[in-house]
């Protein structure tokens, strides 16, 4: 099945449609100009890379909409805002693991006393770091007032982040900046209290450089290398502008009109603003997912719907999509509404969510991922001839288990139909040993490999760290039949094939197997991402070192000479975001021949065993995941002229040998 069958062709101007057909010659160029142009390629031999994509990073918004005295006496205790708070954000921890902050905002303060307040930690356990930080300050509180906790006017009064408000954000370094200065949420402090404002989000931006140039603002050093800081910026400038209309009734609808529409990127962002409004934004394309909850008690926002539900104990139906373009808002006094900001564009749902970085606990999700394992079923089927009973079939830990158990079961489906089939192909011809043997057959699993939590990969040396990565997972000697059993094994994507390489085939071959077929329950992934996925080299990525590895094979580097001009002529003119150029790398190729060729680069030279690569097709993913249609990292389509320029940046990047992010 052709994964890019249905994709649009790619209209080119007529310069590059003549350098194209120029490719298809085998004509040699000279070698010394083509690896200058091209020594990213070498570079990246020597890195070594995890093969874990980055996580997106997780939100949390609460707003209490009753007195403490009312959670004291209904759930016992006045700190029930900071708990739920706690809870959310554990339960999206598998967003964000580089850091994380708390921040709140008090109503109704004397002047002169503060009002908004922030924790940031990049603690191992940053979660935990910021909490217990809180804990202690309520037992030294409990020291000299035991009874402290029965007095919830007293609490607020002392506990810095007791607010009716509260924002907390998980982070993943997608900038490679992991200092607790760039965790959210940011803050901007003002005399007047309703220009104070707490910021975070899970998002990336493309267009920093020039919303500072929009509101006259020279970034210093720090606010270069922070997309937030930029959007941070901009909302202020707007909120100041509101306020300056009219002081008394910040209109944060129109604030947010104003400012959105600037923004270049896939973004869901929380805010709570110091006159006691808060928000909840959602990019138009719905790139970032982002859901709520609302009773007459509290009002909430989070990442992931699971998230919420498990928190609050509410069903489905009462947890809501926050949908594209709209934004909650909840004001001081305790009212909120759902607002359409910005006009909502065509849905680009981030598909990762699904596949990879939501927890598999949402029943949607855990649906579509059995669904993303069940439709590869069929090409593991005919990679194995489908001889099931001399294959075993695994799974590499942990997010790759529930894909597993669809491919599993549409296996097994397969194997009850053949059952039946040849059962009735007997006719009368059927006896208890022969029938007993049929009804026997099941399809053969193994937990084959185990992720060893423990190591520690701290080496840094080539060969001792090679030795070190190879003993991160372990395997269970004595499950496989020696050069009779296939071994086929899903993970739920293939990112940069460091880890298969230097790992888990070496591992996995030490078993001995017939051959082994590594299945992932994602396409191949081609282009970067710049909207809240650390993806945003080029080079990182096996599927595109096995497109150059092919072009070198067939002589074609002059394409890539080409396509580095034509890219450097784009970004001349300021047409970066035109056209995605990296499409060209693949279009010679088939699908399948990337994938062997992925093969042959996962494949240690030292193993012998035969390595074979299943993707999913791009048809499958869409039909399992039918609300999340965002794949620009399997096929280039971006939802925004800035994902255009990103990649063809991240090419430029490639071939002068930067290792720098393409935006």
């Amino acid at each position: 099945m052709p994964v890019y069958s249905s994709l649009p062709e790619i209209r080119l101007p007529l310069r590059f449609t003549f350098v194209q057909k120029q490719c298809s010659d085998n004509g040699k160029v000279q070698k010394r100009k083509i690896e200058r142009r091209i020594s990213g390629l070498a570079a990246l031999k020597k890195k070594k890379l995890s093969d874990e994509i980055k996580h997106e990073c997780g939100l949390a918004f609460i707003r209490l909409r009753k007195p403490f005295s009312f959670y004291l006496q209904k759930y016992g205790t006045a700190l029930y805002g900071l708990n739920k708070l706690y809870l959310l954000m554990e339960k999206q921890h598998n967003r964000g693991q580089d850091g994380a902050g708390v921040a709140s905002v008090k109503l109704n303060i004397e002047p002169g006393h503060p009002f908004l307040h922030r924790i940031r930690s990049n603690n191992n356990q940053p979660i935990a770091d910021i909490f217990s930080k809180i804990n202690e300050e309520v037992k030294d509180l409990e020291k000299y007032q035991p009874d402290i906790i029965k007095h919830p006017g007293l609490l607020k009064g002392h506990i810095s982040v007791m607010g009716e408000l509260l924002l907390g954000h998980l982070r993943y370094g997608t900038q490679g900046k992991n200092n607790v200065e760039f965790c959210h949420p940011f803050i901007k402090r003002d005399t007047i209290p309703a220009r104070n404002l707490a910021l975070a989000g899970n998002f990336n931006l493309v267009n920093t450089d020039e919303l500072f140039a929009l509101i006259n603002i020279e970034p210093g050093e720090f606010q270069k290398q922070s997309d937030l800081a930029a959007m941070m910026e901009v909302i202020h400038h707007f909120i100041v502008q509101a306020d300056e209309e009219s002081q008394e009734d910040l209109n944060l609808s129109r604030v947010l009109q104003r400012a959105l529409p600037l923004f270049d990127g896939g973004f869901t962002v929380g805010g709570l603003v110091g006159n006691g409004d808060g928000f909840v934004f959602r990019d138009a394309h719905g790139i970032r997912p982002a859901y709520y909850f609302a009773n007459d008690e509290i009002v909430v926002a989070a990442s992931e719907r699971s998230a919420i539900r498990t928190v609050f104990n509410v069903g489905e139906n009462e947890v809501l999509e926050l949908m594209p373009g709209n934004a909650l808002i909840a004001k001081s006094d305790g009212r909120f509404s759902v607002e359409q900001i910005i006009p909502a564009k065509e849905r680009r749902a981030c598909s990762f969510e699904r596949i990879y970085f939501s927890r598999g606990s949402d029943e949607k999700i855990y649906r579509e991922r059995i669904a993303l394992g069940y439709n590869l079923s069929e090409q593991i089927l005919n990679s194995i001839n489908h001889d099931l009973k001399n294959s075993i079939f695994s799974f590499i830990p942990n997010t790759a288990e529930v894909a597993f158990y669809g491919m599993w079961k549409g296996l097994d489906d397969y194997l009850k139909k053949v059952m039946i089939e040849r059962i009735l192909s007997w006719g009368n011809d059927l006896n208890e040993e022969r029938l007993s043997q049929m009804i026997n057959r099941k399809i053969r699993i193994e937990k084959i490999a185990t992720k060893d939590v423990k190591m520690r990969t701290f080496i840094t040396a080539d060969a001792s760290r090679n030795e070190m990565v190879q003993h991160v997972y372990d395997i269970t000697y004595g499950t496989v039949q020696k050069d009779i059993d296939t071994l086929v094994v899903i993970d739920d994507s293939i990112v940069r094939g460091t880890t298969l390489r230097e790992s888990i085939v070496r591992m996995l071959a030490r078993l001995e197997p017939k051959k082994i077929i590594i299945v992932s329950s994602a396409p191949q992934i081609r282009y970067p991402d710049c909207y809240g996925i650390d993806m945003s080299k080029l080079g990182d990525f096996i599927a595109f070192r096995a497109a150059i590895t092919l072009m070198h094979e067939r002589g074609k580097e002059k394409c890539l000479t080409e396509m580095y001009d034509h890219c450097r002529e784009l970004e001349r003119m300021g047409q970066l975001h035109s056209e995605n150029i990296v499409r060209q790398v693949y279009k010679p190729f088939t699908t399948q021949e990337i994938s062997d060729k992925i093969a042959k680069l996962i494949t240690p030279p030292d193993i012998k065993t035969p390595v074979e690569v299943i993707y999913q097709t791009i048809e499958s993913l869409h039909l399992a995941c039918p609300t999340n249609t965002g794949d620009w990292y399997f096929t280039g389509n971006y939802p925004t002229p800035g994902g255009n320029r990103v990649v063809n940046k991240a090419f430029i990047n490639y071939m002068e040998g930067k290792n720098v992010r393409g935006y």
